[in-house]
């Protein structure tokens, strides 16, 4: 009933406006069509002409601006690539994240970290320079995390990378990765790993100590 009203209020008002467009006479409407489709077919050349502009416009917005963006990770304070440091440049995790194999968090790399390679490899690139001011102010860089453990679970890093366990098991594709998704951590995928490994299930001695 609701959506009949709603379709007869809509069909009201269309019907207003023509009439008020048309000083109370809708069929000029007719003869103004056959004018449009006159003007149309007279133009045809300047309007494809148009009409490509206005295609190859929107794909390059698209293209640049919007389609870097789909299913991608947040926005990060500098613009890091995983896919160009980690993948094209084959650096090792552990350059970055250097206590992920002795300690029990990885570590988010500090900004001397960057500028180790960074005070000689575009220096002056807009994002770097953004680095070199957090270190001249002695301001840590707010990276945006991305991969998220529950508080009551105590995942230790060192422990799986001396089981010879890549990166890629838990943490998916970031050779291939730009922006770094969002990523929540659910018990069931740790209990499927343990299963599948052999490894201890125990609540307490496994995940929750």
């Amino acid at each position: 009933m609701e959506i009949i009203l709603v379709s007869l209020t809509l069909l009201t008002l269309i019907l207003l406006v023509i009439l008020v467009g048309t000083g109370g006479k809708p069929l000029t409407l007719v003869s103004h069509f056959h004018s449009f489709v006159a003007q149309v077919q007279e133009n045809k050349i300047q309007l494809f002409v148009l009409s490509a502009l206005i295609i190859f416009l929107a794909l390059f917005v698209y293209s640049f601006y919007i389609m870097p963006h789909v299913n991608a990770g947040p926005v990060q304070p500098i613009a890091f690539s995983h896919r160009l440091h980690a993948g094209n440049k084959q650096i090792d995790c552990r350059f970055c994240h250097s206590y992920v194999d002795r300690a029990v968090h990885p570590g988010i790399p500090p900004v001397e970290k960057c500028l180790y390679c960074h005070n000689f490899i575009i220096p002056n690139h807009p994002e770097i320079r953004k680095e070199h001011n957090y270190f001249d102010t002695q301001t840590p860089t707010p990276w945006t995390k991305v991969f998220y453990v529950p508080e009551h679970v105590m995942f230790n890093h060192e422990r799986h990378i001396k089981k010879d366990f890549e990166c890629e098991a838990c943490h998916g594709d970031i050779a291939g990765t730009d922006r770094l998704k969002h990523h929540e951590f659910k018990m069931e995928f740790c209990i499927q790993c343990h299963r599948k490994e052999k490894a201890n299930l125990d609540c307490w001695l496994s995940c929750h100590n």
